[in-house]
């Protein structure tokens, strides 16, 4: 059985940063492409970013672009999500997917929390003046 686990949230300041980790049992996590999908009270869960197995090929929705970035490192078997200039609209419990590698796949499909198998219990950030 494949366990995911999130880790890093906590309370910051309007226009700082949070790091959050992610590892995933069962497997070295390069065997995973990994994405990060948020849910803020009251609204429904919305992708934020991820990255490819090989970790060449990330993706980050919109709202995020230019502020946070996500990285892997497989000899540490973890994924992270380093959050920078951050907003209250940031402000979620933040999850992380992974999908086993598959033989093909298109980029629309690292968007979608459909797409992936494993899901972690989420980890909550709050961001406040």
């Amino acid at each position: 059985q494949v366990q995911v686990g999130e880790s890093g949230g906590g309370l910051v300041q309007i226009g700082g940063s949070l790091r959050l980790s992610c590892a995933a049992s069962g497997r070295t996590v390069s065997s995973y492409a990994m994405g990060w999908f948020r849910q803020a009270p009251g609204k429904e869960r919305e992708f934020v970013a991820a990255i490819g197995w090989s970790g060449g090929n990330t993706y980050y929705a919109d709202s995020v672009k230019g502020r946070f970035s996500i990285s892997r490192d497989n000899a540490k078997d973890t994924v992270y999500l380093q959050m920078n200039s951050l907003k209250p609209e940031d402000t979620a419990v933040y999850y992380c997917a992974a999908k086993p590698r598959v033989w093909t796949s298109a980029s629309y499909q690292f968007t979608a929390g459909a797409w992936y198998d494993y899901w972690g219990q989420g980890t909550q950030v709050t961001v406040s003046s």
